[in-house]
C-alpha cells in the first residue's frame, strides 16, 4: 500500500480530519487510500500553535489511513491563502506552482506501526 510521511503535528491533524488538504511542491496522478506515516521529527512550534505537547506526539510510526480524492494547483499566494484552514502551512510555504492533495475519510489505527519514511509516496507492505 502506499503511504506519505508527514511530521508531527500535521500526520495528527490529518489523521484527526482537521487537515484535509496537504501541500507538496510536487503533484501526483495517484488517487485513493494511503497510508500516514509520521516522521521523527516534529515542528516543535507547530505542535504548541496547534494545541499539541511536542514530547508526547507519537512519531517513526503509521497512524492510520486517509483517502486521496483530488490534487489542487495553486498559483497565487492568495488562492494558497484561502484554503488555510484546510492545509494549516503558512504563507513562507508558498512556492509557485504547489500542489493541493483534496483528502478524505480519515482513520486511525489501534496501534500506531513502527515504519520508516520517505519524501514521496512510497510502498509499504503491512
Amino acid at each position: 500500500m502506499k503511504a506519505l510521511t508527514l511530521r508531527q503535528p500535521y500526520a495528527e491533524l490529518m489523521i484527526q480530519g482537521k487537515k484535509t488538504i496537504e501541500i507538496r511542491m510536487w503533484k501526483t496522478d495517484f488517487r485513493g487510500e494511503f497510508l500516514v506515516h509520521s516522521a521523527k521529527k516534529t515542528f516543535e512550534r507547530d505542535c504548541s500553535k496547534f494545541g499539541f505537547d511536542p514530547n508526547t506526539m507519537v512519531t517513526g510510526k503509521i497512524l492510520g489511513r486517509v483517502t486521496l480524492v483530488d490534487v489542487k494547483k495553486y498559483e497565487t499566494v492568495e488562492e494558497f491563502n484561502a484554503d488555510f484552514d484546510k492545509h494549516k502551512a503558512e504563507a513562507r510555504w508558498f512556492r509557485k506552482p504547489c500542489y493541493g492533495f483534496i483528502l478524505e475519510n480519515p482513520k486511525r489505527i489501534d496501534t500506531p506501526i513502527p515504519a520508516r519514511g520517505s519524501l514521496t509516496f512510497f510502498d509499504l507492505d503491512i
